[in-house]
Order: C-alpha cells, then structure tokens, then sequence
C-alpha cells in the first residue's frame, strides 16, 4: 500500500528548492539526503533528494532532477509516496493510516448507524473524517477526541459524539450562538 509522505508546495528561490506539506511523523528518516522518492503521478519522479533544511518549521528540499524554478513549479501538487502495509501499532495507540480507516462504519454514541467513513483530509486547523452518511450526504467530521472518541480498526467502526447540527442529517438541531444570530425582528 503507497502512503503518501509529503506533497509539493510552492517553489522556494530560483534554484530549484520546493517547500513540502509534510504528511509523515518521521521527515528525518523518509527525506534524508540521497532519498529515491516514488511519485504520483509516476511521470514526475522518481526524485533524489540533494538537500534538506527547515525553516521556520517548513520543510525544504532539493532534488537532483529539479534544477531552476520552472522545474520546482512544475512539480507542485505532486505527491511523494512510499510502500508501507500498516501502522505500527507499539508506537501510537491514536495514529492511523487514512487507508485503515476508510470503509470503517461510523456509529452515533447511542447505537445508530450514520454511515460509512470514505476518506480523510487534512486542513490547516486538523484532519477530517469524510462521511458519506446513510442519506448519501458528504460531511466532514472533526477528527477530534471529542467528537470521535473510538476508532476501532479491527472492529470495522468509528464511534461518533457529534454536536447538534454537525451532521446533513441533524441539521434540525443546529446549535446557533446569539453572536452569530443576526439583530432580534420586531
């Protein structure tokens, strides 16, 4: 199974150097210097890493095939990969590959089923659940402590605690604050 490690972000100089959108928790060992890296699409790698830095917390690379900034344009979006079969489960108990958990079940915390978890996106704030629910409704669930308090991978199910008006479905029981309510109608 290919795991995605980082995706190409924008070029960085005239040189060829392209910032990363890390999707690893291990950088240092997946991008070390003379690192072949597999890509999708296929037809933009493979690529050799010649140099790293970090900056500002930001990942920077140089590949040997990447020579000005037209070639490190030309690259943005790629996504580099590597071969992995599972998470290893001795180093995080509450770490999982975004394949593990699509097609898992999601349950409400009283029993119900809402439907089938097809994906995970990961935004700036945090990742997503990408639920399909029973209805056909695309949502996209905080995958938080608090709104997905079990994953159960062996079990084939997530268990959801979402609040009133998360899900397409309970959109009947939205909670709204007064500061995002407009001015009373008399």
């Amino acid at each position: 199974m290919e795991l995605v490690v980082a995706v190409v972000g924008r070029a960085h100089g005239l040189r060829g150097e392209v910032g990363l959108d890390l999707r690893t928790d291990a950088p240092d060992e997946r991008l070390a210097v003379g690192s072949v890296l597999t890509t999708q699409p296929a037809s933009a790698g493979p690529l050799t890493i010649v140099g790293t830095r970090i900056q500002q917390g930001r990942w920077y690379v140089q590949f040997a095939e990447v020579q000005d900034r037209t070639a490190a344009e030309a690259l943005r979006g790629t996504t580099i990969v590597t071969d992995s079969e599972e998470s290893d489960d001795s180093d995080d108990e509450d770490a999982w590959y975004p394949h593990e958990l699509a097609g898992l079940r999601a349950e409400h915390v009283d029993g119900r089923v809402l439907g089938e978890i097809v994906g995970l996106e990961h935004l700036p704030a945090h990742d997503v659940l990408v639920l399909r629910e029973t209805d056909g409704a695309r949502t996209l669930v905080p995958f938080v402590r608090a709104i997905v308090p079990v994953v159960d991978v062996a079990g084939g199910r997530v268990v959801l605690d979402p609040p009133g008006g998360l899900l397409a479905s309970d959109v009947a029981n939205l909670v709204v604050s007064d500061e995002t309510r407009g001015p009373a109608e008399d």
